[in-house]
C-alpha cells in the first residue's frame, strides 16, 4: 500500500450570513486553533480535533448576534467538505470505526463508514434536550444538525446514540468525543 502524502485541506467560505476560513490535516497530532465566535463550538471542535488526531484552524464570524445557528451550520458544512477534500479518493483507510466514551454521567456511542453515502442516523437524546442552550447560546438543536452537515457534506454514514446522560453539556462533548474516536480509526491508514 502507498499512503498518501498530503492528506490535508483548506475552504474558505462565504455567504450573506456567515464567513469560513478552514484548514485541516487528518494526518495531525490533534493541535487546534478554533475561533467561530460561539464559545461552546469552539470547545466541541477542540475535542473533535484533539481526539480525532486532527489538525484544525477554524476562524468564522457571522450573525450570532442573531443566532449561532448560520455560524455553526456554515463551520459544519465546511467542515464536511475540507473532510471529503483531505481524504481524497479513500484508498489505503480503514474506512470503518467506532467508539463508546463516557464523560461523567454522559455516555455516547458513535460509528462512522467513510461511505461516500452521506447518511445519518441520531438518537437518544434527552427529551427537551434540544431547547437548552449550552453556554449561553448554543441551542442543543445544534448537536445534530452540526453531525447532519458534515456526514452529507463529508461523504460520511454517521451514527451517533445517546445511551444515558442527565447533563447537556456533557451529553453533547461525549457525542463529539465520541464521533472523534470514531471517525480517527476509520481515516486511519490500514496496512491490508
Amino acid at each position: 500500500m502507498t499512503a498518501p502524502t498530503h492528506r490535508t485541506a483548506s475552504i474558505r467560505r462565504a455567504t450573506s450570513e456567515s464567513t469560513v476560513e478552514l484548514e485541516l490535516d487528518l494526518d495531525g497530532t490533534g493541535q487546534s486553533r478554533i475561533d467561530t465566535t460561539v464559545p461552546f463550538f469552539n470547545h466541541l471542535l477542540t475535542a473533535f480535533a484533539k481526539h480525532s488526531l486532527t489538525d484544525l484552524t477554524v476562524r468564522a464570524s457571522g450573525d450570532t448576534d442573531i443566532d449561532a445557528h448560520h455560524t455553526v451550520e456554515d463551520v459544519s458544512i465546511v467542515l464536511g467538505q475540507a473532510i471529503r477534500q483531505a481524504l481524497g479518493d479513500k484508498a489505503g483507510i480503514s474506512r470503518f470505526g467506532d467508539a463508546l466514551v463516557p464523560l461523567d454521567e454522559a455516555l455516547a456511542q458513535a460509528v462512522v463508514d467513510i461511505s461516500g453515502r452521506p447518511y445519518l442516523v441520531h438518537t437518544g437524546e434527552p427529551v427537551g434536550f434540544e431547547h437548552h442552550l449550552i453556554g449561553g447560546h448554543f441551542t442543543g438543536s445544534l448537536v445534530r444538525h452540526t453531525f447532519e452537515a458534515i456526514a452529507f457534506n463529508g461523504g460520511l454514514t454517521v451514527h451517533v446514540t445517546v445511551l444515558g446522560g442527565r447533563d447537556p453539556h456533557h451529553i453533547a462533548e461525549a457525542e463529539y468525543k465520541a464521533f472523534a474516536r470514531a471517525f480517527r480509526q476509520a481515516k486511519a491508514l490500514d496496512p491490508l
